[in-house]
């Protein structure tokens, strides 16, 4: 079945795709077709491309239990394959999506582990594997953003847990004020900062927009995508400040700066964290590297820089 889903290529589909079809058309049945095909192609199609990881990685543990979870996901929603379209179906076909998206909310972090256990237990050969582990991961984490996304989707639109804000759209909220998640992500990775370092570094924040006097930024957007990224913007900035100037020493603000342009919108975020130097900037977007220690364990991991 594997095979046979993995010829198939994924649906691409937009943001204004996602939008039109909850606002407009929100059709059960429609999601429950579309959906039960979808899901498999997409699975398939990266259980595939986990088994073309080099060997010293596939034998690592948590890579192992990341492939078990996708093999255990993809049987359930292949039950749904041929059966009718009656209430009980749709309904068990919701709780399974559930289901599945619980079962693989650590994946980032389980495969992230795997590629530590593979640099640990083969220091030697890590060179000759990390484009081919860079080029896997890039494809493997968006992957797993679009199945989330789908998922997501269909669990908050016709899903038995209406926990969802009333304007959002699935998780997309058509008037996402990216000032306010950007002080949520900030107040967030200074919480974690005073906790480790028992100090943080405060942040001023600008909004220019000049079609608004008040400058406010809003726009059609996945607000728990935007707060992730600048979560982990954050994080790394007010570490940085003080690990450079010290706990005892006088921490200089963070400074983000958001912009609002004719085709995008722009969040900048400075910090006197000591900066970079020149020749690491390609190493940064390289998933083998980290500036920070290993966290000892994972259970240790919510209390490591």
């Amino acid at each position: 079945m594997v095979d046979y889903y993995s010829q198939y290529h994924p649906s691409v589909l937009s943001i204004q795709q996602f939008l039109d079809f909850g606002t407009k058309n929100a059709c059960e049945k429609t999601s429950f077709l579309f959906l039960r095909k979808e899901i498999p192609v997409r699975l398939a199609n990266i259980m595939k491309e986990i088994n073309l990881l080099p060997d010293q990685l596939l034998g690592m543990p948590s890579v192992q239990l990341v492939e078990s979870w996708y093999e255990q996901s993809f049987q359930e929603i292949l039950e749904f394959e041929g059966t009718d379209l009656s209430d009980s179906n749709m309904s068990r076909f919701s709780d399974t999506l559930e289901m599945i998206r619980n079962r693989h909310t650590h994946v980032v972090e389980t495969m992230a582990q795997g590629v530590i256990e593979m640099k640990e237990s083969y220091p030697r050969e890590r060179l000759t594997m990390e484009n081919r582990i860079q080029y896997f991961l890039d494809r493997f984490y968006m992957s797993r953003i679009g199945i989330r996304m789908l998922i997501n989707q269909h669990v908050l639109l016709f899903g038995t847990s209406l926990t969802n804000h009333p304007r959002h759209i699935g998780s997309i909220d058509p008037a996402c004020e990216v000032l306010s998640v950007a002080k949520d992500a900030f107040d967030n990775a200074r919480f974690l900062c005073e906790q480790y370092y028992l100090i943080s570094p405060d942040c001023e924040f600008t909004c220019h927009n000049p079609n608004t006097e008040t400058g406010r930024i809003t726009m059609t957007y996945v607000p728990s995508h935007l707060y992730h990224m600048l979560f982990e913007l954050f994080k790394n900035s007010v570490r940085a400040v003080v690990e450079h100037h010290g706990e005892d020493a006088e921490l200089p603000k963070l400074k983000t700066m958001i912009c609002y342009g004719p085709e995008d919108i722009t969040v900048k975020i400075s910090d006197q964290g000591g900066g970079i130097s020149r020749n690491m900037i390609d190493l940064l977007f390289n998933y083998m590297y980290s500036t920070a220690p290993r966290p000892p364990s994972p259970s240790a991991a919510s209390s490591t820089p």
